[in-house]
């Protein structure tokens, strides 16, 4: 059997990896030259089982007030005539029902958990290296009251078997001796040993080349234009290549990991998914002290920042962005990432070396990625996956591969169909 997998972000390249490990004939699509160019090729860097919380929680309509006018702030929405835009919005604040926070979490948690399995194995099969640290991820608080609910948060990750402790300032000093320059108190931390960080564009990068190896053919410079179906499947695919010429590529079945394009791509098919493109930034940047730079990955709970560890580069990245499908860099985003390291890391990073990136994460309103059966027999889909999609990624792809077998599902989670 013939399987297509639309999309070669880290989602699509590990969706093929499995389908490949299953014993299924593997064809992979994509627009750009290589993998993991878009979504995945800069961001936070971060495996992070211990985050399964979604955007969408009681706390933050409140914030979204607190933070409304500000240019950097860690939340910002650019009001647009777009429908799509509206309808996600009131979407969003719907899942911030305490009810539906506390749903979604688990059903993240639950995927995550698996998901990390599903990396060891892989990277225990493969030798694959990207970077990888697997020294945990150490989230910092910044207020006595935000730290307040450190021991609330553990006991949750606890409940959903993920370790993690409470940490006092002098704690995450230990852990993290980078963090002694920090130009102001911290509050205290939690610190998550079971994560990881590494580069996520050097992973999907190297599978894509295992997969090269395995058989698995690549369409690259190849836009998906619209799928052709009728009688309930999909019968084939129209693209276009880089040069403008326009042909049908055909498969038994198709999964779509197109990300914050997938629902464009299916909303002829009639189905509409809630997906809508969230802006993050990031910020890397060459060490010159590696000797004093951070081992273990960062994450600053109060300004939505993240923080990893690249060789001898630093990545620091975070904020969200509601503005469509603009991919462009806007200075007074970048700002607070590099004020963010010249505070809490100064002095590590060679600023005239700064590389800036701007990436589209498609997120659905309470974070859940959607994934399995369509409306369309032979067709599939992995996609929505929003700020978890590497962390996801393999969990994702596993599971999926498991239903379009037949199989029992091996983890509990909302897939569809």
């Amino acid at each position: 059997m013939h399987v297509m997998v639309l999309g070669a972000g880290v989602t699509g390249v590990t969706t093929a990896w499995y389908l490949r490990q299953a014993g299924f004939e593997v064809s992979l699509v994509d627009r750009q030259a290589g993998a993991g160019m878009e979504t995945s090729f800069a961001n936070g860097g971060q495996i992070s089982i211990s985050h399964p919380e979604p955007w969408a929680n009681p706390s933050a309509p409140w914030l979204a007030l607190r933070w409304l006018g500000r240019a950097d702030a860690p939340l910002k929405i650019r009001p647009a005539a777009d429908p799509a835009q509206w309808r996600w919005v009131l979407a969003f604040l719907r899942e911030c029902l305490p009810w539906r926070t506390r749903r979604n979490t688990a059903a993240i948690a639950a995927l995550a958990v698996w998901s990390g399995h599903c990396l060891g194995r892989l990277r225990d099969e493969t030798g694959l290296e990207y970077e990888q640290r697997r020294r945990g991820i150490l989230h910092l608080f910044n207020t006595p009251r935000e730290f307040a609910q450190a021991s609330r948060r553990v006991a949750e990750l606890a409940h959903f078997g993920i370790e993690a402790r409470v940490c006092q300032p002098a704690d995450c000093i230990a852990i993290e001796p980078a963090l002694a320059a920090r130009q102001s108190p911290l509050a205290g931390g939690i610190h998550a040993p079971g994560d990881e960080s590494g580069n996520a564009h050097l992973f999907t990068r190297a599978l894509a080349e295992r997969l090269a190896q395995a058989g698995v053919r690549f369409h690259w410079n190849t836009q998906v234009l619209q799928l052709n179906h009728g009688n309930g499947t999909i019968n084939s695919i129209d693209i276009a290549d880089g040069a403008g010429r326009r042909g049908a590529l055909i498969a038994d079945a198709y999964v779509v990991c197109l990300g914050s394009h997938s629902a464009a791509l299916l909303a002829p098919t009639g189905m509409r998914l809630p997906i809508y493109p969230v802006k993050g930034y990031s910020i890397t940047a060459a060490l010159t002290k590696p000797a004093r730079a951070p081992e273990v990955s960062l994450t600053d709970e109060s300004r939505r920042i993240v923080c990893s560890r690249l060789g001898d580069r630093l990545r620091v990245a975070g904020t969200a962005e509601l503005a469509g499908f603009d991919t462009r860099i806007r200075p007074e985003r970048i700002r607070p990432l590099l004020d963010w390291t010249r505070q809490n890391l100064p002095g590590l990073i060679d600023e005239a070396s700064i590389e800036p990136w701007a990436g589209l994460r498609p997120a659905t309103p309470g974070n859940l990625p959607l994934i399995g059966s369509s409306t369309n027999t032979n067709l599939w889909l992995n996609t929505g996956h929003g700020t978890l999609g590497w962390t996801l990624a393999c969990g994702s792809a596993s599971a999926l591969v498991a239903l379009m077998r037949g199989e029992q599902a091996p983890v509990a989670y909302p897939f569809l169909g």
